[in-house]
């Protein structure tokens, strides 16, 4: 009972937040509206301010009884105030006697209790007249049509048309019923005093009334799954242990575990505020409301997002690096002997030391996963709770782990006003969304999202190592170029690059992180160009990225736009390095002469033989696959050559 424990105690700071919506009150929920009905104090209607609203764009806060906020189908349960016409229509041509009843007696109760309501006495006066429906035929037209998140227009059968009140009382300047705070407290006064102590709550302790029907609607509007639900009584799910039946529920309450309706409103409530403000979907579709992440603390104070990518916390603290595809020769005073990544740890820790000062030391961080297999019940697929020294400390060795140059793309405007675009590289941890993205593509099922996810998570909360099977499948994409090329119809050669080098940077904070926590092997990776890195798989990926650097220089300066031989041949490359560099090298020839004849004393050349000249021979024919360090080296050899350039002009030279 731990969750339901700390949601409750959550909910009061929640209620202190001055901006943004509020969780409900007890004993209330939002309903979308289809009409508006306008009364005066003494129970007429103000026929010409009737009108149609937007379901959608008119979320309403309605009081509930616990039956009625849980009711299906034709249940019998009415809502005390706001509600369909078929159950307070008492001309409806389909009317249900027993729901209008059942309405007009609550509405009377409720109204008697606390008679100092004067809407109430309004409303209740004018349900009595029983005209609601010619009144609204006659003002407003029935049947209506309400306008979709589509476009579209959905017909609402008369019986389902829901109906908010405004009721305008003399000296009083809000008409709204939903907006009332008097009428809001006054509903949960009346609905607590018809509702007597009847059990033991688990939660507090208390002797005091308990809940039958848990919350819904958690994830979003219509979402039907709730996490707490009782056994029905004549299905007997649970028999042998619990004798439960519905005279024994009502006076003593559960024998398995009591929580209290206050508690389990405030919970509830507080949870669906929750995901709503921070929480993070994945898999959600039309008929599936997804599976949900939220982290919070229970002051109410803001914490480190655990989805969220490096650039999220840091901004422009993050160490920036500015790089041209289309002017691959643009140098840069940087000097990458520097590691780079020291800069951005230290950002790092100033941004989680930040977090921990504004977070009391007795705080409370909670991290929960919610699914749902069926339509009616929801599972909590991960929970934790965290002291928050313990929780910064964890997200801040996520984003340091798997750290690695993360490309980004930004649009500005240059000084004539002109809209462009620019690419810049900046040092940090992707969000598991982008690594979800980078491993599997964009259409993969909904399944495996969540499960991806649930197994990312673990990474990140509980500084486990990263599932190996995810940094190969990462690093094998990020080898094959060819599967970033698209008809042009669809793609140009620029996008495609720019997906795959997101893919390839997210590929090597994979396999970075990996390695940095791996048990067995474990190796911690310098962001910056390692030259004294002699192993196999490193050397081999600094020659594929000085032979690409070659190849791409000597099509710029012939104005030719098409890929080179490293990269179409990367996949075959990581497979088999030693036969595919003999081949690459011998079809880079050309390149180097004409090179030579336009760019004599072209440097690069002789840093492919430096490396070269690195290697044991016994290593150069091995033609085993690589490794993920291979990557590593070709794309911090890449961003090392991008970088410095040449040291000559960077005009192109007269034909």
């Amino acid at each position: 009972m731990s969750w339901i424990s700390k949601l409750y105690d959550t909910y009061p700071a929640l209620e202190r937040i001055e901006s943004g919506d509020k969780p409900w009150p007890v004993s209330h929920f939002v309903k979308n509206a289809h009409v508006e009905v306008v009364l005066d104090n003494e129970g007429n209607l103000k026929r010409d301010r009737c009108k149609i609203i937007n379901g959608i764009d008119a979320p309403t806060l309605i009081p509930a009884t616990e039956s009625s906020a849980g009711r299906a189908g034709d249940t019998n349960a009415p809502h005390p105030l706001c509600e369909e016409l078929g159950y307070c229509a008492g001309d409806l041509p389909t009317i249900d006697t027993e729901k209008f009843g059942k309405y007009v007696q609550q509405l009377s109760n409720w109204t008697r209790h606390d008679s100092s309501q004067i809407k109430l006495h309004a409303i209740l006066t004018y349900a009595n007249k029983k005209s609601l429906y010619k009144d609204l035929s006659d003002s407003i037209g029935l049947p209506i049509r309400i306008e979709k998140k589509d476009g579209t227009k959905e017909k609402i059968k008369d019986e389902k048309i829901f109906v908010r009140w405004r009721v305008e009382v003399p000296g009083e300047p809000l008409d709204s019923t939903w907006e009332d705070k008097g009428l809001i407290q006054s509903w949960i006064e009346y609905d607590k005093a018809t509702n007597p102590s009847v059990g033991f709550c688990f939660v507090t302790g208390e002797n005091t009334r308990l809940a039958n029907n848990h919350s819904r609607f958690l994830r979003r509007p219509g979402d039907g799954a709730k996490i707490v639900s009782s056994n029905d009584d004549a299905g007997y799910t649970f028999r042998g242990r619990f004798t439960d039946s519905k005279t024994s529920i009502k006076k003593t309450g559960l024998q398995g575990c009591g929580v209290s309706y206050e508690v389990s409103q405030k919970a509830h409530n507080a949870l669906r505020r929750l995901i709503a403000r921070q929480g993070h979907k994945f898999g959600e579709s039309k008929d599936d409301p997804g599976s949900v992440i939220v982290a919070w603390a229970v002051s109410g104070n803001s914490i480190p997002d655990p989805m969220a990518d490096s650039f999220d916390f840091l901004g422009e603290e993050i160490k920036e690096v500015d790089i041209s595809q289309q002017e691959p020769e643009r140098a840069s005073d940087v000097d990458h002997g520097l590691d780079l990544g020291q800069h951005f740890a230290l950002s790092l820790k100033n941004k989680m030391a930040g977090y921990y000062a504004k977070l009391p030391v007795s705080d409370n961080i909670i991290i929960m996963g919610l699914d749902s297999a069926t339509p009616g019940r929801m599972a909590i697929t991960y929970y934790q709770e965290f002291v928050p020294q313990q929780y910064i400390d964890r997200i801040e060795a996520w984003h340091q782990d798997f750290a690695w140059y993360q490309r980004r793309s930004i649009d500005y405007l240059d000084k004539a006003g002109k809209s462009k675009n620019r690419t810049e590289w900046h040092i940090g941890t992707p969000s598991p969304k982008a690594i979800m993205e980078a491993i599997f593509g964009n259409t993969m099922s909904d399944s495996l999202k969540k499960n991806t996810i649930e197994r990312l998570l673990p990474c990140i909360i509980e500084e486990r190592v990263i599932p190996l099977d995810l940094v190969q499948n990462a690093f094998r994409r990020s080898c094959n170029r060819a599967a970033k090329r698209l008809p042009p119809k669809y793609s140009t050669r620029d996008s495609e690059i720019a997906a795959w080098e997101k893919e390839l940077g997210i590929a090597c904070a994979l396999f970075k992180g990996f390695k940095k926590r791996s048990i067995n092997h474990q190796k911690d990776y310098s962001m910056a160009l390692e030259e004294d890195n002699c192993s196999r798989d490193y050397l081999y990926g600094r020659l594929l990225a000085i032979a690409e650097k070659i190849e791409g220089l000597a099509l710029w300066l012939a104005d030719e736009k098409r890929s080179t031989n490293a990269e179409r041949l990367m996949q075959r490359f990581a497979e088999r390095p030693a036969s595919t560099w003999l081949a690459i090298r011998k079809n880079l020839q050309p390149y180097i002469l004409r090179l030579n004849a336009k760019r004599a004393g072209y440097r690069h050349l002789q840093l492919m033989d430096e490396v070269t000249n690195k290697f044991n021979s016994d290593n150069f024919k091995n033609d085993m696959p690589l490794s993920g360090e291979f990557i590593l080296a070709f794309h911090t050899q890449r961003l090392e050559l991008n970088r410095k350039g040449e040291t000559e002009t960077d005009s192109k030279p007269a034909d």
